[in-house]
């Protein structure tokens, strides 16, 4: 199955799992998946994320959802470079998402990182999604 959205189709995932009080969610393996959820799991966004081989070729991913006194480490996650319209930002002219307790995951040069990462490096690229 092909999505047109694989970094949609993996927020929207952890979402609704964790609405429902999920412990995993299963999603389908990619690098830029897993690149995503190195970035969720450096920031504490969740706890971790495996790789498990459904059938020779097949490969789906296990993330293991964080939550802190019963309720998720992830309040709010939303999409903001979609594949109809993309969101390109400067790191100077990149905000801060809720005062800077939130993050806003970004698509550089240098690979996928945190805002926080991005400042350190000074680079900027396609803001994928904010997470708080």
């Amino acid at each position: 199955m092909s999505f047109s959205d694989p970094i949609g189709d993996l927020i929207t995932r952890l979402r609704n799992a964790q609405m429902l009080g999920r412990q995993e969610v299963r999603s389908p393996a990619s690098k830029e998946r897993a690149n995503v959820l190195d970035v969720l799991k450096r920031e504490g966004y969740i706890k971790d994320y495996g790789i498990h081989e459904v059938r020779p070729g097949i490969q789906e991913m296990i993330v293991t959802l964080k939550y802190v006194d019963g309720s998720p480490v992830i309040d709010e996650i939303s999409r903001v470079s979609k594949p109809g319209r993309r969101v390109y930002s400067a790191i100077s002219k990149l905000q801060k998402i809720k005062g800077g307790l939130g993050i806003s995951v970004l698509s550089t040069s240098q690979g996928v990182m945190s805002d926080h990462e991005a400042r350190e490096k000074n680079v900027g690229g396609e803001v994928l999604f904010k997470v708080f």
